[in-house]
């Protein structure tokens, strides 16, 4: 990972987000020393993962070592991760705003916070990202929905105020092989009240209500299947990217068109995650 990142700020990508999964804040430190100009951020670090003082005090030093080149993207996570972790939680927008005011209280000792990002997905925690924090993050977002919501946004703060969606993508010229693909990908979200509602909110209720009914009758062993069995390509094709490298260029575009970055969460139909970032590197060669 540090070896395609030092690559990826070879050929001039500017960012690279750091997903929880396997350890992200150490992997940010090994970042600061593996490469020199490349910007990144967390995306996201579940807050239930430290206390705030800790991940405070981490993020300042992250921070200080990387020459002010990390952001410090937080989240609550998802239901199954905080029940797996055996975590007490409580409302998602209090929690969030008690830990951003108790990593800033600790500034004084623990030094200069990085800017910092809130995870979002709805207009609550949007709203409260504009509010406490720098930046918004978002996760297989609706590029039809994206408008309305970075329209939320003050037009005084939207210059400096960061956003980013992270987008399942395969780049492959068999764009079914590729939706394939993606469509794995977000079987777990399918599963997530929060995702459903969110989707629902920005006109995708007839693949919602078809999620809900496959969760409704489904057993638990085929659950998986049945859910990509009803993912309609409209709703997918909105909320990830599939196909040859020319129509992912062209995505790309369209995100940046709304004033959000977007983040290439690669697959590859003939590999894994290292391979779809190679696949990124060589469509933009």
């Amino acid at each position: 990972m540090l070896a395609l990142a030092a690559q990826a700020q070879d050929l001039g990508f500017t960012h690279v987000a750091c997903p929880s999964l396997g350890a992200a804040m150490p992997l940010c430190t090994s970042l600061a020393h593996a490469t020199t100009t490349l910007r990144y951020f967390t995306s996201i670090q579940p807050i239930y993962l430290a206390h705030a003082v800790e991940a405070g005090n981490t993020a300042s030093h992250i921070h200080e070592i990387s020459g002010g080149r990390f952001a410090f993207g937080i989240g609550v996570s998802h239901g199954p991760v905080t029940q797996r972790l055996g975590v007490t939680t409580g409302k998602p927008l209090a929690d969030i705003r008690e830990y951003v005011a108790a990593m800033r209280a600790n500034e004084k000792f623990g030094g200069a916070l990085p800017p910092i990002y809130l995870a979002t997905l709805r207009d609550k925690m949007l709203d409260l990202a504009v509010e406490i924090a720098d930046g918004a993050l978002w996760a297989n977002a609706s590029l039809r929905g994206i408008p309305t919501q970075v329209a939320r946004v003050p037009a005084d703060k939207r210059a400096k105020f960061f956003m980013a969606n992270m987008i399942p993508t395969v780049i492959s010229d068999d764009i079914e092989a590729a939706r394939t693909v993606n469509r794995r990908t977000l079987v777990m979200y399918a599963t997530l009240p929060n995702y459903r509602n969110y989707w629902r909110a920005v006109g995708h209720a007839a693949q919602v209500d078809e999620f809900e009914r496959v969760l409704d009758s489904t057993p638990r062993e085929q659950l998986g299947e049945a859910l990509v069995a009803v993912m309609r390509d409209e709703w997918l094709d909105d909320c990830t990217i599939s196909g040859p490298a020319s129509l992912v260029r062209e995505r790309f575009a369209a995100w940046w068109a709304t004033g959000v970055m977007p983040v290439a969460v690669m697959s590859a139909v003939d590999g894994g995650q290292a391979k779809g970032v190679t696949n990124l590197f060589a469509a933009y060669a």
